[in-house]
C-alpha cells in the first residue's frame, strides 16, 4: 500500500473510532490500541508532510500557537435569549407568539448547559471556521483549540449541506473536572473554581497543545445555513446525528405548552443527577418557517426563550474563617460551615472569594449564612441572616499575615 493511502486509511479508521468513543459512546477498541494508531498516523504525516491534512485525526492532540485570535464576523448573529422564571410567563410567551403566527406551535425543548457557547461553519464535510459568541455579532476564530475537542467532528459522514453552521455549547463534565483539578494539585496547580470558567477560559490558550489537556466536551443544539435537510428543528438536530454530531438524547419535541411545562418540571427535579452543570431548559418554535415569520428584536430571537432554573441554596452556621495560600502566593478566605446538605451532597466549606466579598456582605464567625451552589466546586455564601446574629458577633478582621510565613501581606491596588 503506498503511504497516501496508508494515511488516509489511518485517518478514516481514526475518526471512526473518536464517533465511537466520544459521541456514541460505544468503543470498539482499547485505548492502547487507538494510541498506537494514532502514533502511526502522527509518524507517517511527519516523514510526510507533503500529504498534510488541517482535519486530520492527529490534530487532535494540538500543537498549534495562536498568538492572536482573529475577530470574525457571524454570518448569523447570535443573540441572547429572554428568561423567564415561572409557568405563567412560559404561556404568556406560547400565547404571544401564537397570537403573531395565528396558527397552532409545536417546540422543542433543550437543557440549558452553563459552559460556552460556539459556532461550527462546515464546507464540504469538514470543520472550517469554530467562532466563540463574543458580543453576538462578531466573535473570535479558535478553531484550532476546537479542533482538540474530541466529541467535535474534523469530518462528517452520510448526507450533509454543502455548506451550514451549527452552535453548541462546550462544557465539562463533573468527574472530568474533578480529576482534572485532582491531578492539578498534585502537580503543585491551583485549583479551577468551576467547570464553565474552566472551559470558557480553555478557548483562548495560545497553545492548542495546553487546550488538548482539558477535558472539553461539546452537545450541538442549533443548526443553520441555506440547505438544511428539514422544515423543522427538531428533526434536522435528529439527521444532524448520523453526520456526526454529539446531540443529546434529552432534546424532546413538544406539540403543547403542557408538554412543555411538564418537561421543565421534570428537569427542575432531576437535574442535581446530570453529569454536568444545567441553569434551565431552552424552549424554541420547531417549525423553521413560523420562526422567520416571528424573527428577531434587537438583542433576542422572539420564537426562543430560556427558563431559568432557581439556584439551589441552604442555611447553616459559619463557624470559622480560615485562610489558604495559593501557589501564586495569593490570599483565599474559606467558610468553615456545619455541614448541611445541598444539592445531593454535604457542604462543609464555602468560598468567601477576598476581603471585599467579606466586607460587603458583613460575613461574620457565627452568622447563619446562605449557601448556593451552582457550578462551583467550592460553594460560596451568598447572604446572611443577620436577624438571627448574636448580639455581641464581631466583625471579621481580614488576617495581617501569611498564615504559612507569616510574612506581612500586600495588597496590590485593584
Amino acid at each position: 500500500m503506498e503511504v497516501k493511502d496508508k494515511i488516509e486509511k489511518l485517518r478514516i479508521e481514526l475518526h471512526k473510532h473518536n464517533y465511537n468513543y466520544y459521541v456514541l459512546d460505544n468503543p470498539k477498541i482499547s485505548d492502547f490500541e487507538f494510541d498506537q494508531l494514532l502514533k502511526e498516523l502522527i509518524k507517517l504525516e511527519n516523514d510526510h508532510p507533503e500529504y498534510f491534512d488541517s482535519n486530520s485525526p492527529s490534530k487532535r492532540v494540538g500543537g498549534d500557537i495562536v498568538k492572536n485570535f482573529d475577530t470574525i464576523h457571524h454570518e448569523y448573529p447570535m443573540l441572547s435569549l429572554n428568561n423567564t422564571y415561572s409557568e405563567k410567563e412560559i404561556r404568556d410567551f406560547d400565547k404571544r407568539i401564537n397570537k403573531l403566527v395565528n396558527e397552532e406551535i409545536d417546540y422543542v425543548c433543550e437543557l440549558k448547559y452553563d459552559g460556552v457557547s460556539i459556532s461550527l461553519n462546515y464546507e464540504n464535510g469538514k470543520l472550517y471556521k469554530a467562532i466563540t459568541r463574543g458580543d453576538g455579532s462578531k466573535g473570535d476564530d479558535v478553531t484550532e483549540n476546537v479542533k482538540t475537542i474530541n466529541s467535535i467532528p474534523l469530518n462528517l459522514y452520510g448526507n450533509y449541506p454543502s455548506s451550514f453552521f451549527i452552535r453548541g455549547e462546550i462544557f465539562i463534565n463533573h468527574n472530568d473536572f474533578k480529576s482534572f483539578n485532582n491531578n492539578r494539585k498534585k502537580n503543585g496547580l491551583d485549583l479551577f473554581s468551576n467547570p464553565r470558567n474552566t472551559a470558557s477560559g480553555s478557548l483562548k490558550i495560545q497553545d492548542s497543545s495546553e487546550v488538548a489537556k482539558r477535558p472539553l466536551n461539546c452537545y450541538l443544539y442549533h443548526l443553520l445555513g441555506e440547505e438544511l435537510p428539514f422544515v423543522n428543528h427538531f428533526d434536522n438536530l435528529q439527521e444532524a446525528k448520523k453526520w456526526g454530531f454529539k446531540i443529546s438524547k434529552d432534546t424532546k419535541y413538544c406539540k403543547t405548552i403542557d408538554s412543555v411545562i411538564d418537561f421543565i418540571k421534570y428537569w427542575n427535579k432531576m437535574r442535581s443527577n446530570l453529569p454536568f452543570d444545567i441553569d434551565g431548559i431552552v424552549i424554541k418554535v420547531n417549525c423553521l418557517k413560523k420562526q422567520k415569520i416571528l424573527g428577531y428584536t434587537a438583542k433576542s430571537p422572539r420564537w426562543a426563550i430560556a427558563y431559568k432554573f432557581q439556584t439551589e441554596n441552604a442555611i447553616t452556621k459559619l463557624n470559622k474563617i480560615t485562610y489558604q495560600v495559593g501557589r501564586t502566593g495569593a490570599i483565599t478566605p474559606v467558610a468553615n460551615l456545619e455541614p448541611v446538605l445541598l444539592s445531593g451532597t454535604i457542604i462543609k466549606r464555602a468560598s468567601l472569594h477576598n476581603e471585599d466579598y467579606i466586607n460587603k456582605l458583613d460575613i461574620r464567625e457565627g452568622d447563619m449564612v446562605y449557601v448556593e451552589k451552582g457550578g462551583e466546586i467550592i460553594p460560596k455564601i451568598i447572604g446572611v441572616n443577620k436577624e438571627n446574629r448574636d448580639l455581641f458577633s464581631k466583625q471579621n478582621i481580614y488576617i495581617k499575615n501569611c498564615p504559612e510565613c507569616n510574612e506581612i501581606l500586600k495588597r496590590i491596588d485593584g
